[in-house]
């Protein structure tokens, strides 16, 4: 059976285990895989994705269909809530033991580079860059704005923004060594 958005975010806004199963059915994967994408460890991914699907449910009668679609929704909160167990993770971070090792989650990471080589490796390659992709890639990732934020704050065109990010992390990737295929 195939909800529309608004009425099975009303659904769940009142409970409804079935809909809060069918909400996590049609984006939980979608969500699991950005915070393995963004985050680096299948158990902090994990983490953070029953922590969205917590945060969705508890909010879900702020949810507007006339504002948003409802996937665009739940990934603005899954961002926010990554950007900020990343804020966290800067200002307190936590050594990694060998159990945090990431785990091969058929998705491009970019947080295991700096668990692998250490924070100052990361910012030594970041300040190899040329300046408008190390910047770029600095406020995208580390400031948590959006390309379109970037771009105003650097008053360049988004598409001038999106080219520095791309060129950047596909050089930060050769410099690491990181194969995109695998």
């Amino acid at each position: 059976m195939d909800v529309d958005d608004l009425t099975l975010m009303q659904r769940v806004a009142k409970g409804d285990e079935n809909a809060i199963r069918m909400l996590y059915d049609r984006f939980g994967t979608l969500v699991f895989r950005n915070a393995c994408q963004v985050l680096g460890t299948v158990a902090e991914a994990e983490d953070a994705t029953q922590e969205v699907f917590v945060k969705v449910w508890s909010t879900a009668d702020r949810f507007d269909p006339s504002r948003a679609k409802l996937i665009t929704w739940v990934l603005l909160i899954s961002r926010r809530m990554f950007i900020d167990r990343l804020r966290r993770r800067i200002v307190r971070p936590q050594p990694a033991s060998l159990d945090e090792t990431t785990h091969d989650t058929g998705v491009e990471s970019k947080v295991p580079m700096a668990m692998q080589e250490g924070t100052a490796a990361v910012r030594k390659r970041l300040g190899e860059l040329p300046e408008l992709q190390r910047v770029v890639i600095e406020r995208v990732y580390l400031g948590g704005f959006t390309l379109r934020e970037v771009a105003e704050q650097l008053a360049l065109p988004v598409g001038t923004v999106k080219s520095a990010l791309s060129r950047g992390l596909a050089r930060l990737r050769d410099r690491f060594g990181v194969d995109r295929a695998g």
